[in-house]
């Protein structure tokens, strides 16, 4: 327990410091949605029905992708993996609690794009509030796992940002978000449904989630945990 307690107090005041965490997580996406979703809801009026949720697509795949990496890097790259050592905190502790903090993070800042939206630029609100929160939850924690496998195989804070942005841009330009899918050539749309920016843009924007999106999340989430949890063991504490 003290371990425990000792990793959750370390993992605190990384994020108090973590000016990384605040850009991707609450500033280039807001300021994301206060530029694009005027010019989205000026230039097509229909976007309004769908603004939530491409601009939370948006801002927690930028969250995820660029956001935590770079935390991972810092605890399992640096001397604070020594300090977790001497302090006998367990391996997998500092991938858990990163990820238990960006969730939360990304889920605020979710939370208030949901209540600006409507109030900005008159976006209209899912139909099915439960099913859009749970599908966001789903959304969240699958992106979270990506690039958790990015923060852990990458050790060069440089290369790990370079990483990030080429998983992060076509992420969200070939996810339907930017303009509808059906725009873009089919290699493009394959392409974009090979990262889960598109399926989550398209389980949040669904009334009821289909069992098949839900059983192709899971998938990647699993094999997620698996390769952490192969990553981790050959990191050398």
């Amino acid at each position: 327990m003290g371990a425990f307690l000792y990793g959750v107090s370390l993992q605190w005041k990384l994020d108090i410091r973590s000016k990384t965490l605040l850009i991707t997580c609450y500033f280039v996406p807001l300021l994301f949605f206060v530029i694009m979703g005027g010019i989205f809801t000026s230039v097509m009026p229909e976007t309004r029905y769908t603004l939530i949720q491409s601009m939370t697509v948006f801002g927690v795949t930028m969250g995820a992708l660029i956001g935590l990496p770079p935390s991972l890097v810092e605890i399992y790259s640096s001397d604070i993996k020594k300090v977790y050592k001497a302090n006998g905190v367990p391996l997998y502790l500092g991938l858990a609690l990163t990820n238990i903090s960006a969730y939360i993070h990304l889920f605020i800042m979710s939370i208030i794009l949901y209540i600006a939206a409507p109030l900005v630029f008159h976006a209209e609100i899912p139909q099915n509030p439960g099913m859009y929160f749970i599908s966001l939850a789903i959304f969240i924690a699958v992106s979270l796992s990506i690039a958790s496998i990015i923060g852990l195989a990458v050790k060069d804070q440089a290369k790990t940002s370079m990483f990030s942005i080429i998983v992060f841009i076509p992420s969200t330009m070939l996810s339907g978000i930017m303009f509808p899918m059906e725009l873009l050539p089919k290699a493009f749309q394959t392409i974009g449904k090979l990262f889960p920016a598109s399926w989550g843009y398209q389980l949040m924007t669904e009334s009821v989630i289909k069992f098949e999106n839900l059983l192709l999340f899971l998938l990647i989430f699993v094999l997620a945990i698996i390769v952490c949890n192969i990553l981790l063991r050959k990191i050398d504490f």
